[in-house]
């Protein structure tokens, strides 16, 4: 899989992409990241990309000339038939863990960060693109943005973590938060690992694992239960959860 990401400050992501199995991942060919710097393509004397908004108002937009001419040297060289432009956006809509498998099945993925007020809309009518949002909440830019996106649809690719179940077995992998986990040592300060974990029953475990995965979910997440998908045995250890038992076997 191919991720060119169009940046005004490249080197943010010098340093994740040494690091563990981000850098491991492309260093055995499962993935490439193509850093592309926007500001390269400005043709005036300071490479300005950002100009004040037509109708005032506080902030900076984007230029389109620049921007334009970045993606479009991107798409050119692009021989994918299977790919997919975002934009970091606060206007976007939700990023999650389907979307993040969604993109994983791209050949070549494509993320436009977005800076200062926003990016010329002009984008939007001269390009197919989607815009995405990692959160309510305001960041300097859609660098840290593009990298939460990077580390979580790579992950999901052939190679690109260590152990597949890994990745499946993590939080929102199935709409529910992912469960406790402990290691060694078994006890701790007087604080010790559940029987359950230890015993290595591995239906108990997986039984054990679901209860607590449900309830975590319902005690931080309870909207995400709403929108999940529940079976008859999820629905009695709701049912048990809501009234305050413990795991039972």
């Amino acid at each position: 899989m191919k991720v060119s990401i169009l940046t005004i400050f490249p080197e943010f992501f010098r340093s994740p992409l040494e690091q563990s199995l981000l850098a491991k991942a492309i260093a055995a060919g499962h993935l490439e990241v193509e850093l592309v710097d926007i500001r390269k393509f400005s043709k005036d004397k300071h490479n300005s990309v950002d100009d004040e908004p037509y109708g005032g108002g506080g902030g900076m937009v984007m230029k389109i000339e620049p921007l334009y001419d970045a993606l479009s040297s991107v798409l050119y060289k692009s021989e994918a038939k299977n790919r997919r432009i975002l934009l970091t956006s606060a206007a976007g809509k939700p990023y999650n863990h389907p979307l993040a498998v969604k993109y994983s099945l791209l050949e070549h993925l494509i993320i436009v960060c977005g800076r200062y007020k926003g990016v010329d809309e002009r984008i939007n009518r001269l390009f197919d693109l989607e815009e995405v949002s990692i959160g309510d909440y305001i960041i300097n830019g859609g660098e840290t943005a593009a990298l939460v996106i990077l580390e979580s649809v790579f992950r999901l690719l052939p190679g690109g973590i260590g152990k597949i179940e890994s990745a499946i077995s993590d939080s929102f992998a199935d709409d529910l938060l992912g469960p406790p986990v402990w290691t060694r040592p078994a006890e701790f300060m007087g604080y010790t690992v559940p029987q359950t974990m230890l015993e290595g029953n591995h239906a108990q475990l997986d039984q054990f694992r679901r209860f607590h995965s449900l309830r975590r979910t319902w005690n931080r997440r309870p909207d995400i239960l709403s929108r999940t998908e529940l079976s008859d045995d999820d629905r009695r250890m709701l049912e048990r959860i809501t009234s305050g038992a413990e795991f039972e076997l």
